[in-house]
């Protein structure tokens, strides 16, 4: 067996140092170019493309650069006559083939901009989830298919009236989907202001009734939301449900204590199974936005957001537990009982609540047959009353009114459930609906239009006017009453008014309007002659008057006087400060021109653009001067050195024209605003 020598060990040392000297000035070879790359472009292209272009470079420099240099060489050396020339075009080399690595990068990020394809660490680590989640998605569009809603869908433009089959079909194929899409059904199932009639009278056919879950998993479910044994907290628990939703399940037990109770405990897998389908709708929302012109009318991506961050609210019991605390207090000098919820008991995804009791009020017709007229009239003027005091004073309303949500007791009290849906108004909002309500009680058009202007969002293009007219028609026609239509008529005319109009309905306005349109349904059951405008135009009136009462009206003006004590206390010295100029002629006047940060950007951009594309074409113009100029000292025996600057020129005329391009296309393409 041979041993190496010391001097061989030195050699294989050497060697192994100088690749890794050389792999290391690789590195900050193709960083130093990819930062240079993505400086001279202006726009955040991503690392990964940026050094595999700048490594591509590196090569590509390397064979050039030396393929330059060897054609200089004679036997094997440079001549002090060719070194300068040989340096000199092996330069010029180098910078075009930055040029063409920095287009190559442009024209990747004009095709494939950053941030379009996927991250290649996630790609590989969110593989199972992307397959499940795929093949969900699969599920779902053979679903659609199934039922004939894709060939219906892209033929649908913004004049559809009557679009029965694929009212049909959307209702079906999101019935078969899950409970996510139920749920997103329902939800567009109240918003007249978006969907025609047709689709309306559709989706609200959708329940979200399913098949129970086993007592085992259940009882583990309660347990588990508890921290400990379900006998510690309850003395017996029904182990048949009361109710079986798709998301939760509700169970009458005793607790401990002897108190009747209700326990809504959520489904093991609704968690899971909601937070794939979301993703899911937002996709099948953008892809909708992308291709079919209606649904970018609608701003469906938007309403898909909405409904997400929505039902997560919904599967957070934290959050009905408050809005039940916050009901609670705004009905608390009412007649309408709230049931008491067990803080103590109740979690993310358990809520134990007081059971009311009663029947729910669509199944309380035994309950009704006894009362008299005097005593139907009360009831639903206190329903009336109570919705009315939560929307117009207190923000906060049940905003699912149906008769499965109200319970009456056997004494006729009644008492509101479920609190999943509750919307909250500004006080603004309040204010505004509370004088619309006082505006259509006086026949009064102008107020009424200007209660609307506030409560809804403003369109640029609004000819107020007209919207004043058509407002001041609906008021006249239903004035009376609706007759045997119902509100439903009435909200929806409404709707489309404002939708004709160009307004958009920001959700929790609709939230009011949907629960006052399901109210009446409510009080058409406790009696169906009674006229429910007239009716909530009554309890309206006593409402506004006293909100706007003398009372309430000096609270507001000593209000306002104490937030105006400021500026009037400096009014004084400013108007002799303006006195005093006007006197000696120095009153002038200070306009900003661009104030606002949009319209400075968008200038800067223009600007920036303007130069950019002047000076490529004045590098460019130059350039071409200097190549087919025919005098001029040589540089080599075929190469004048105007000619080389000439290049180098062109070289920047090329760079400077790539950034202006890559700007423009930045901009069409994603739409960002990187230059503020």
């Amino acid at each position: 067996m041979s041993v190496s020598s010391p001097i061989e060990s030195l050699g294989a040392l050497g060697f192994t140092i100088s690749i890794l000297l050389g792999v290391l000035f690789l590195i900050f070879q193709v960083w130093l170019i990819a930062s240079l790359a993505r400086r001279i472009l202006g726009v955040p292209v991503g690392w990964p493309r940026s050094i595999a272009v700048a490594l591509v470079m590196s090569l590509g420099l390397m064979f050039g650069v030396q393929y330059i240099v060897l054609s200089f060489t004679s036997e094997g050396t440079l001549t002090n006559s060719n070194a300068v020339p040989a340096l000199l075009l092996a330069g010029l080399a180098t910078f075009w083939v930055f040029a063409l690595g920095v287009a190559i990068l442009m024209v990747l990020e004009i095709l494939v901009p950053t941030g379009s394809l996927p991250n290649p660490v996630s790609f590989f680590r969110d593989f199972k989830a992307r397959r499940r989640r795929q093949a969900r998605y699969f599920d779902i569009m053979k679903i659609a298919v199934r039922h004939g809603l894709v060939s219906q869908i892209r033929g649908l433009d913004k004049s559809r009236d009557s679009h029965r089959e694929t009212a049909i079909a959307l209702r079906e194929t999101l019935n078969e989907a899950g409970v996510t899409f139920v749920k997103l059904g329902q939800m567009l199932s109240t918003r007249s202001d978006l969907l025609p009639p047709v689709y309306i009278d559709e989706l609200s056919k959708l329940q979200t009734k399913a098949t129970p879950e086993t007592w085992e998993d259940i009882k583990l479910a309660i347990e588990t939301s508890l921290g400990r044994p379900y006998g510690t907290a309850f003395s017996s628990i029904n182990e048949t449900p009361l109710a079986s939703a798709s998301v939760a399940q509700v169970h009458t037990a005793i607790t401990t204590n002897g108190d009747s109770v209700v326990i809504k405990v959520q489904r093991p897998t609704a968690v899971r199974q909601v937070q794939a389908d979301t993703e899911i709708v937002l996709r099948i929302a953008q892809w909708l936005e992308k291709s079919a012109p209606w649904a970018r009318d609608l701003g469906l991506v938007g309403i898909a957001q909405g409904f997400i961050d929505s039902l997560r609210e919904e599967l957070d019991y934290h959050v009905e537990r408050n809005n039940m605390l916050a009901v609670a207090s705004a009905l608390e000098k009412t007649e309408v009982r709230v049931p008491h919820v067990y803080e103590s008991l109740s979690s993310q995804r358990l809520l134990v609540m007081e059971r009311l009791e009663g029947v729910p009020l669509g199944s309380a017709q035994h309950i009704l047959r006894v009362m008299n007229d005097d005593q139907r009239l009360e009831l639903a003027r206190e329903l009336v009353r109570s919705t009315l005091k939560q929307i117009t004073h207190d923000g906060v309303f049940h905003a699912d009114l149906h008769p499965g949500n109200i319970f009456l007791s056997e004494s006729g009290e009644p008492g509101l459930v479920d609190f999943g849906s509750v919307g909250r108004l500004d006080p603004n909002s309040q204010h505004a609906l509370a004088m619309m309500l006082f505006a259509i009680d006086k026949n009064d058009n102008q107020a009424a239009t200007d209660a609307m202007l506030i409560l809804l969002d403003r369109p640029e293009q609004l000819n107020e006017r007209a919207f004043e007219r058509s407002l001041g028609q609906l008021m006249v026609r239903y004035r009376g009453g609706f007759g045997g239509a119902g509100s439903a008529e009435m909200f929806t005319a409404l709707f489309a008014l404002v939708v004709n109009h160009g307004f958009t309905v920001p959700p929790q306005i609709a939230a009011a309007f949907r629960a006052l349109g399901a109210l009446e349904g409510t009080l058409r059951l406790i009696d169906p002659n009674i006229d429910v405008v007239l009716l909530a135009r009554g309890e309206g009136r006593k409402i506004v008057t006293s909100q706007f009462g003398p009372k309430k009206l000096l609270e507001q003006t000593e209000m306002r006087f104490l937030q105006a004590i400021p500026a009037l206390s400096a009014l004084p010295r400013r108007f002799n400060k303006i006195t005093e100029d006007l006197e000696q002629g120095r009153l002038s006047m200070n306009v900003r021109m661009l104030a606002h940060p949009s319209d400075r950007g968008f200038l800067n951009r223009l600007v920036q653009q303007l130069v950019v594309a002047v000076l490529a074409g004045s590098a460019t113009l130059a350039a071409i001067v200097l190549i087919t100029a025919e005098t001029g000292p040589m540089l080599t025996e075929t190469i004048r050195v105007y000619s080389f600057i000439g290049y180098v020129l062109l070289f920047m005329g090329f760079i400077l024209a790539l950034r202006s391009v890559v700007l423009v296309f930045h901009r069409d393409i994603r739409g960002e605003d990187d230059y503020k």
